[in-house]
């Protein structure tokens, strides 16, 4: 029974491998059989009970982790964007299958019951056919019955459109509107190695593969253009190009002083809190720990949308208690300092609850019988915390910081939700914002208004990528070397 199902298995996969090849997929076609083989081997030829547990999280890891990396840093090395979408072979078959009528020939037509249709040439001869038909045309009956209204004209569209009449001297017709149909003339033609001729001017546009247009004789190119591989062009330009260089060396450091300054709020005030939650005189701990820890129960989309309208200049809270008693009223989302400095304390408002109840679960693993031996000897509470407290729990939290620090590298969501990086540089070859972290200006530069430029948004995400790579490794040696203490 086993070895039928396999072989039912096996052909169903040659099946979807051919058909999928057929398809003009043929890496997909390759990676299906791979995948599709090496399941069949793992649970119907091996005997390693393992791999039969293993193989599921393995193809996972490679399908929905390493291909989309790999696939992103492929992206990186090429043009690829809203102007270079297609493939080169892809962007000549657009560009040969556009048409437009011969203005001569288009003979009006109008639809009558029966789903017949009358066709009227420039000479005046009549035809009839019949949707749905063969396309055949029969001379016009003196009286075909009254038209039928444009609205049975468009219900019936799909079929008109299907419709291909021939006319007696083999010339077959197309639908051209609602009101005609006429004979197609290309617009280009193919020209030998892989170039296009223009119908009405005979004009040859040769594929550049450095550019990926279709360029004449005079440099003017085709839309659409085609995907080619530009090597560390991506990189170049966010190394050496001056204009884009300024904006994207500020977001950086600021992307940087972002994560590190929110880790450090968040860590001063979060361990602050529960050193003084741990105080044994204190009643009511578990009340203040609930109330303090709300900020993070609360889904974070709702707090920033909530502190986006405190922030508001004009009808925000704040602003009234600000002009109430100083006379002020910030423009929190005009100023890029303010702008800054509202993030860092939505940012830490939203992550002081973590640390906090990090330090309170660390604080549990600290011997009492220090904290007995240091009031015996007079030590006040600063002396506890910075002698004792603050050494033991340092190590164990410092790998859970390196990790905060990576998040809030790429904390798109407050960005996007509280400011969407503005407000903006002035005088930049592509829109960058001043509260912009990388991750959030990698997205404004593939998928906004800077042109869907996926190629460098691609190469910046691979450089976001190598940086966070690089903090985990960090986290994993320094929570090794905690672990071998």
């Amino acid at each position: 029974m086993g070895r039928i199902v396999t072989t039912v298995a096996a052909l169903a996969l040659l099946w979807l491998v051919y058909a999928t090849h057929m398809a003009g997929q043929a890496v997909a076609a390759v990676a299906l059989l791979v995948l599709g083989g090496s399941a069949l081997w793992v649970y119907a030829a091996s005997r390693s009970l393992a791999w039969k547990y293993l193989y599921p999280g393995v193809v996972g890891m490679l399908v929905f982790v390493a291909f989309p990396l790999l696939y992103t840093v492929q992206i990186g090395f090429t043009n690829y964007s809203s102007n270079h979408l297609l493939t080169e072979d892809r962007a000549r078959a657009y560009l040969l299958d556009q048409h437009g009528f011969d203005e001569t020939r288009l003979h009006a037509f109008t639809l009558h019951a029966g789903d017949r249709v009358q066709l009227t040439g420039p000479d005046g001869a009549r035809w009839v056919a019949t949707l749905g038909g063969d396309g055949a045309l029969q001379p016009a009956a003196a009286d075909q019955g009254p038209a039928l209204s444009m609205r049975e004209v468009i219900s019936r569209r799909d079929a008109l459109m299907a419709l291909q009449p021939r006319l007696p001297d083999g010339t077959v017709l197309a639908y051209a509107g609602l009101r005609e149909f006429g004979v197609k003339t290309p617009d280009w033609r193919a020209a030998p190695g892989g170039a296009l001729q223009e119908s009405a001017t005979g004009t040859v546009y040769a594929p550049n593969r450095e550019s990926g247009y279709f360029t004449g004789p005079d440099g003017q190119t085709l839309q659409p253009g085609f995907t080619v591989g530009i090597g560390f062009a991506n990189y170049q330009r966010m190394l050496l190009d001056s204009d884009f260089r300024g904006p994207f060396v500020s977001i950086f450091v600021w992307t940087v002083m972002f994560s590190a300054l929110t880790v450090l709020f968040a860590t001063v005030i979060g361990m602050a809190l529960a050193v003084a939650l741990e105080w044994p005189a204190l009643k009511g701990r578990a009340v203040y720990r609930t109330l303090l820890f709300l900020p993070y129960a609360v889904p974070g989309f709702i707090s920033i949308l909530v502190f986006k309208g405190l922030f508001n200049q004009n009808f925000g809270e704040i602003n009234a208690i600000l002009d109430a008693l100083f006379g002020v009223r910030p423009a929190w989302f005009a100023d890029p300092t303010l702008a800054r400095t509202m993030l860092l304390i939505v940012n830490t408002w939203l992550g002081y609850p973590y640390i906090m109840i990090l330090c309170t679960g660390l604080l549990k693993s600290v011997p009492s019988d220090l904290y007995e031996a240091s009031a015996l000897a007079g030590a006040s509470p600063w002396v506890n915390f910075s002698k004792i407290t603050a050494p033991l729990i340092i190590k164990p939290l410092t790998p859970l910081l390196i990790s905060a620090f990576a998040f809030n590298f790429n904390n798109f969501v407050l960005i996007s939700l509280l400011t969407d990086g503005r407000p903006d540089y002035l005088n930049t070859k592509l829109p960058a914002g001043t509260t912009d972290i990388l991750v959030s200006y990698t997205y404004r530069i593939a998928f906004t208004d800077a042109g869907a430029n996926f190629g460098l948004a691609a190469a910046i995400s691979t450089l976001i990528f190598g940086m966070v790579a690089l903090m985990a490794l960090v986290q994993l040696r320094l929570t090794r070397a905690g672990s071998a203490k």
